[in-house]
């Protein structure tokens, strides 16, 4: 599985700039909002490239991927993590495992966006 082309470019580019990634997905009852987020792996080269001003892209880095559920009368509040579960986590090695664990997650790349345009509390 060697292709990443069915992410959208811009998407690719944030995984590989580090950036997190995030989608909703239904949740487990009603009251309760669902997300899916991608987070990059660190590395010292974007500790070195953030000291100097810039960002280090990287096509071989390695994601977490976690399913958090929170109480929705809560999200949008200091508290949102009160009644939080993480219902489920992975660790990837590179883009073409992260592409088999959205398969698992029945998740396509095109339901993911940057966190600002969803309502992930974190």
């Amino acid at each position: 599985m060697n292709d990443v082309s069915e992410w959208p470019t811009d998407k690719l580019t944030a995984l590989r700039l580090g950036r997190r990634l995030v989608a909703e997905v239904p949740a487990t009852r009603t009251g309760r909002r669902a997300f899916v987020d991608i987070t990059p792996r660190q590395t010292v080269r974007d500790s070195e490239a953030r000291e100097q001003g810039w960002a280090h892209s990287d096509a071989d880095r390695a994601f977490r991927l976690e399913h958090w559920e929170y109480d929705g009368e809560l999200i949008d509040g200091f508290d949102y993590d009160i009644g939080a579960v993480l219902v489920t986590s992975a660790e990837v090695a590179d883009e073409d495992e992260l592409m088999a664990m959205l398969i698992t997650w029945q998740l396509g790349p095109r339901r993911f966006s940057y966190p600002w345009n969803t309502e992930d509390p974190r």
